[in-house]
């Protein structure tokens, strides 16, 4: 094939790469999205069914503009391809009152006028009596939260980005890319394309691809188990909430029981850290079934069935666990998005539109000013 020309050239096609070349296409770029893996793969950060969304960001009230303009764009994207992605449910933030973690979120929920309840232990008991947390623990439930489903998510972002005239390649890894004041170029395996522009969104393969800029990113394995419980009707979406448990032995989530798997759980960090994606070890190991029962059998006894699925993912991480989204330190034309450190993903509808932004003008009107890449390099 001979070079081919586009207005802007991504790198990876997960949830944000996929967002960014929808976004692109809806303004009437000329598009081409590579991903080295077949569309919709389970090798990086953007599978394993649903993802929590929640306004009240325990992490920075400064996500808080971010994630209300990201539900906009995921119900833009619900209603352009007729496909439910979001569903509304609580999202049960769990700690001791002296938590970093409970004082986030109502931190955040304070600063952006965010209706969040509060509960003691004993109220939490009563309102959601599936759990098993000590007097010493309070809840603070948020009902302006939901889940995503994850998949169907980049399905409809890649399928709304083809029909608007983008260019989606899969199984086609990158070698190389360079850029110039003029242009920039990127090597696959199959062929070499320029465009004015260059998008990097590869996940844990960031690191790589920005070479000596991207020395500061880091991988995490992550695993997520479906386990069967004693009474599913305990753990309908109506009566049991998503929730995030800060406790001595480390962060958990969950969710209520979605389908005939059960109840996902997974603990939030907790496993080294990594530089290259290729030493994850990608099989469920016994470890890993038995932490997460520990904290089940501790705070949630009645999900004590049999395990019913488990996954492997990865955390893309930076030293202080906020993003990087901005243009590359060397070159104008160039923008990433990178190091979502395992809370990323809910983002990914405005992480788009931000990255679309950047490309087209070089900067944006969302807040990003915390996700600079010069705090790094």
């Amino acid at each position: 094939m001979s070079p081919h020309l586009f207005d802007a050239i991504v790198i990876g096609v997960g949830g944000m790469g996929s967002a960014a070349a929808c976004e692109l296409a809806r303004r009437g770029r000329r598009v081409l999205a590579l991903e080295q893996f077949a569309l919709g793969h389970d090798r990086g950060s953007s599978h394993g069914h649903t993802r929590i969304i929640r306004k009240a960001y325990y992490e920075h009230p400064d996500y808080v503009p971010l994630v209300c303009r990201a539900f906009e764009r995921w119900y833009d994207l619900e209603q352009r391809q007729g496909i439910h992605l979001l569903t509304e449910c609580p999202c049960l933030s769990i700690g001791r009152a002296d938590s970093p973690m409970i004082a986030g979120v109502r931190i955040s929920a304070a600063q952006y006028h965010l209706p969040v309840e509060e509960l003691s232990g004993p109220e939490l008991r009563r309102h959601f009596p599936v759990f098993r947390f000590g007097d010493d623990y309070m809840g603070v439930l948020e009902r302006s939260a939901g889940f995503l489903y994850v998949e169907d998510c980049v399905q409809a972002h890649v399928c709304e980005a083809v029909r608007l005239g983008a260019t989606i390649q899969d199984m086609e890894p990158v070698v190389s890319w360079e850029a110039n004041e003029r242009e920039v170029t990127v090597q696959t395996t199959a062929d070499r394309y320029t465009a004015a522009r260059l998008i990097i969104t590869a996940g844990p393969w960031a690191g790589q691809l920005l070479a000596q800029r991207g020395t500061f990113l880091r991988v995490m394995r992550q695993v997520v188990q479906w386990f069967g419980t004693r009474d599913d009707r305990l753990f309908r979406r109506d009566v049991f909430p998503l929730y995030i448990a800060d406790t001595p032995q480390g962060h958990f989530y969950g969710f209520p029981v979605l389908n005939a798997n059960g109840a996902k759980v997974a603990q939030h960090y907790g496993a080294p850290e990594l530089i290259y994606p290729s030493e994850i070890e990608r099989t469920i190991q016994p470890q890993d079934e038995a932490t997460a029962r520990a904290f089940l059998r501790e705070h949630l006894p009645m999900i004590d069935g049999p395990r019913r699925r488990a996954s492997v993912c990865l955390y893309t991480l930076t030293p202080d666990r906020h993003f990087v989204i901005d243009l590359h330190p060397d070159h104008a034309n160039v923008a990433l998005a990178a190091g979502f450190s395992g809370h990323g993903f809910k983002f990914s509808s405005v992480v788009g539109e931000i990255l679309a932004d950047l490309a087209d003008h070089g900067c944006t009107e969302l807040p990003i000013g915390r996700f600079g890449i010069k705090r790094f390099v």
